[in-house]
Formats: C-alpha cells, structure tokens, sequence
C-alpha cells in the first residue's frame, strides 16, 4: 500500500538519502526544508507520516510538534524527529509534546526503515485522546 511520507528536514544529503532509502520501500515521498513550509504541507499533502528534524529555519521541531498535537485535525498524524539533538532534555520535550519516535542522527538505515514500517502499521492515535 503506497503510503505518504513528508520529510522536514534542512539538510539536503539527508533528505536526499531519505527519499531514496523510503521511496525503495515504495514510499511516497516529499520533503520541505523551512518550519515554516511544515503546516501548509502537512495540509496540503496529508502524509501518513512525518519524519521531522528539530533545528529547523524559521520554526523549530518543538513548535511545530506542538501545533500538530494541539490541531485537532492533525493530532492523529505520527511523527518521528530525527536529529543531532540527542540530550535527554530534548527527549523529554518531544516526548511531552507527543512524539511517536525519536531518531537521533547518525542513523542506521535499517533501523530508520524498521521504525517508519512501525509507525505506519500501528494504529492512528484517536482524537479523543485515548489510543
């Protein structure tokens, strides 16, 4: 089953390895690379997923994280960040904001493919806020 993947990430190396990595798993793919663009491409493409990088231009991973979590209509929407940020004050935080997985760069290819494979096959958070 094609399935939509929508990459927030600034650096172009990893999207481009992204893409080719999720795309073989016969993923679609679309990458943004500014906080700012996350929002109107998350409404405009309506992944399935959201693989999203903190340190971003013009809003950061945490903001955006918790505009999706406090939308209504995209509450249900997984995310997994993928970042440099590996300190465990930064886990929390995304953690508290409702992160479904947490990926810390450098990344194994394999393990990335498996995480993503789970976040699509588990069952969509209800917006009522129970699972």
């Amino acid at each position: 089953m094609l399935r939509r993947i929508l990459i927030a990430e600034d650096e172009p190396y990893i999207v481009e390895s992204l893409t080719f990595l999720l795309s073989r798993e016969g993923h679609q793919v679309t990458a943004v690379g500014d906080g700012a663009a996350v929002l109107p491409a998350i409404t405009r493409s309506r992944p399935d997923l959201l693989i999203l990088d903190i340190m971003l231009p013009t809003a950061n991973g945490f903001e955006i994280l918790a505009e999706i979590r406090h939308n209504m209509a995209l509450k249900t929407l997984p995310v997994m960040v993928l970042t440099a940020k590996g300190q465990d004050a930064d886990r929390r935080r995304m953690t508290d904001l409702g992160v479904d997985d947490f990926v810390t760069k450098p990344f194994s290819n394999h393990d990335l493919v498996t995480r993503v494979a789970r976040l699509l096959e588990a069952p969509r958070r209800m917006t009522s806020g129970g699972r």
